[in-house]
């Protein structure tokens, strides 16, 4: 038989004993042996070890009406590979070992995840073509302990499979505090200056998005020394551009006393061959970003270097908090036989955060997609999507992705980013695609025309009104690989529908005090199907920059209703009375 790393597909690895899990899903652990436990919320944890050495996990489920399998590092490939192509490494910084396998009607057919989300694990899925199979292959170091696996039985979605593993994680993490400033607006410098910032130029934006709804402003790259060209070669010394900002802590003073929390943009594991800190370190490991060498953090200097210089730019510059970039990049130190750099980070990221909390009460701290699974929760509280200028689709996706198994933290959207130019319609767009997270924006608001200032305003105003709703609720996307065209979150007495495609929207008016509609498509309309017995309702309809362009009450009877509602607007009916 082929040996376990070189088999191009699962059918030629060495037989091994399949036995029944749940479901239709059977286990073997060659060279091992596993144990099971049904736990009082249904989901089974399983016990594997083998000995002491690395551990083999294999996982098989028919095929049945399969249509698609999730995991995090999936990105727009969401159907069916092969065994042959189905490939991930993972570690704390880098996504989690997990996956979840749904049919057309968009159940789950297998649910996995592992229980310790830090060490590194290597997956092999796809679809078997010699036995008719959807496989799992799940590697594993070795370890003192056993390692453990959670499995969520059959779910009726991918969402609902989600929130049983994200509850068990919630259980058993002491989470990062998520104060209010983690669920504010954030306006941010990245897309809109690039790395041209200055002091003045910024204040000037920070006033206008005070005023606008935004509770919190992020310095990205470019105030530093050394930052400017797109690369990282001056990354390293962390010292403020004294062109840019001469007195960056009286610069901090003046936005926070203008009504907005602060952050600033550092790459902590960065160091580039221009900087002093490139001289002591000494960086021998190739420099995977561009201009850039990469710490490792499994040596007990470099952790007190990063906590100590995180540590200085909060205290001297009178910080809210900091956006920790590139911390994934420390996945360069890993495979060479030395420690694992997940258990490493643990330890880098919990002195981080027990030497900032007595520093600045109400601590934030932005992490970063792919390194905001359920290990990261003790280590941060914005949880933000990776980017995407001016892709409203991406954010929608990524966001719902990393909410997914979002532990604590708040959901943020990467930096929503339109031209003047176009029309208002396209502005409020990008702001609906972001809708189900904490909304960021990078554009020069200054100058923006007043309809899109008028549609910032009125698009966040919303969204702090529903915010309880959309952060806090019970949220459905359906089905992964149709990138969630129709988005539900719902409370005790709302139910909110964001719609990004032109199909028919079933809802149900019984349950909910508000229906709020999103018209996200490209359509001037949205159609409902009504089930039960439908009712009335107050309706109010508002254009894309906020404007009420149609109230009235209407008769919603069962069956099909064409409301008016025009692209990027927002429709909301209230006093819902059935009419039984």
């Amino acid at each position: 038989m082929t040996s376990l790393h070189d088999a191009v597909t699962t059918a030629e690895l060495a037989p091994a004993a399949y036995e029944p899990l749940l479901d239709q899903v059977s286990i073997a652990v060659p060279g091992g042996h596993w144990s099971s436990t049904e736990l009082p919320s249904g989901i089974r944890l399983v016990a594997v070890e083998a000995g002491g050495g690395p551990v083999e996990v294999r996982l098989t489920v028919p095929l049945g009406d399969a249509a698609g399998y999730w995991h995090p590092q999936g990105g727009w490939r969401r159907t069916l590979p092969a065994d042959w192509e189905g490939r991930a490494k993972v570690s704390l910084v880098d996504a989690l070992a997990t996956g979840c396998l749904f049919d057309h009607a968009g159940a789950t057919l297998l649910t996995f995840a592992a229980a310790d989300p830090v060490p590194e694990a290597h997956l092999r899925f796809g679809v078997s073509e010699e036995t008719d199979s959807y496989v799992v292959q799940i590697l594993l170091p070795p370890s003192a302990e056993p390692h453990r696996l959670l499995f969520v039985p059959r779910s009726p979605t991918v969402a609902t499979a989600m929130r049983a593993l994200r509850g068990w994680y919630a259980a058993g993490t002491d989470a990062m505090p998520v104060p209010e400033g983690a669920r504010t607006p954030v306006y941010s410098t990245w897309y809109a200056f690039n790395q041209r910032v200055d002091a003045e130029s910024v204040e000037q934006e920070a006033a206008v998005a005070a005023g606008l709804g935004f509770g919190a402003l992020i310095l990205d790259d470019g105030w530093q020394l050394g930052g400017h060209g797109r690369g990282y070669a001056g990354c390293g010394d962390w010292r403020p551009d004294p062109a840019k900002f001469p007195d960056l802590a009286a610069h901090v003073g003046r936005v926070r006393e203008g009504g907005l929390r602060y952050l600033l943009w550092t790459a902590p594991l960065l160091v580039g061959p221009q900087s002093e800190a490139y001289r002591r370190w000494a960086p021998t490991v190739p420099a995977t970003v561009p201009g850039a060498y990469v710490l490792d953090p499994r040596l007990p200097e470099i952790r007190r270097h990063v906590v100590g210089l995180c540590v200085s730019l909060v205290r001297e510059f009178g910080l809210d908090g900091l956006k920790l970039d590139f911390l994934d990049e420390a996945m360069v130190h890993a495979g060479d036989g030395g420690p694992d750099v997940g258990r490493a980070m643990t330890v880098l990221l919990a002195e981080l955060r027990a030497e900032l909390e007595p520093i600045r009460p109400g601590l934030l701290l932005e992490l970063r997609q792919p390194y905001v699974g359920p290990g990261m929760a003790p280590y941060g509280n914005m949880l933000r999507s990776f980017d995407c200028p001016a892709d409203s689709t991406a954010n929608r996706v990524r966001t719902i992705d990393t909410a997914f198994l979002a532990v604590g933290g708040a959901v943020h959207s990467d930096m929503l980013l339109w031209p003047p130019e176009a029309p208002a319609h396209s502005a409020a767009r990008q702001l609906a695609g972001a809708l189900h997270s904490v909304p960021q924006v990078s554009v020069r608001l200054t100058r923006l025309p007043e309809e899109h200032l008028a549609a910032v305003a009125f698009w966040l105003g919303q969204w702090r009104r529903l915010s309880g709703t959309l952060l806090d609720g019970e949220t459905e996307p359906g089905r992964p690989d149709e990138l969630y065209p129709v988005v539900r979150a719902a409370d005790d007495r709302r139910l909110l529908v964001s719609v990004h495609a032109e199909q028919v929207v079933p809802v149900a008016l019984g349950r909910f005090e508000e229906l709020v509609l999103v018209n996200g498509s490209a359509a001037d309309r949205l159609v409902l199907e009504v089930a039960g017995p439908g009712g009335s309702a107050e309706l109010t309809v508002h254009g894309p920059t906020g404007r009420i362009i149609e109230r009235s009450r209407l008769t919603l009877s069962p069956g099909l209703h064409s409301l008016p509602v025009p692209r990027s607007g927002l429709a909301t009916l209230t006093s819902l009375e059935g009419t039984a």
